[in-house]
């Protein structure tokens, strides 16, 4: 019965679910930090907790040491293509 919803509303539905399981996710993954313990064993699956350093390029700043055309020759650009999701608002019949 599922599929026989339009395309639209299938994507609402899962997107709904999803944010819901990503909620709860969430959750547990603070938990799993709260107990300060780098390994955590269960009955199916072992969690590893792990620390790493990530640097970061930060655009802004570059650009003040950069020409602009030395920022346009280091720039890479590419399509995003994005879903949105809006109710649809049904007129009252009258």
């Amino acid at each position: 019965m599922f599929n026989t919803l339009p395309a639209a509303d299938r994507y609402a539905i899962l997107k709904n679910e999803m944010e819901a399981l990503t909620k709860q996710l969430d959750a547990v993954k603070a938990e799993i930090k709260a107990t300060g313990l780098e390994i955590i064993e269960g009955n199916t699956a072992t969690v590893v907790v792990s620390l790493s350093e990530r640097a970061s390029f930060d655009a802004k700043v570059v650009k003040t040491f950069l020409t602009e055309a030395q920022v346009s020759a280091c720039t890479k650009l590419s399509l995003v293509e994005t879903l949105r999701v809006k109710p649809v608002l049904k007129m009252a019949a009258e």
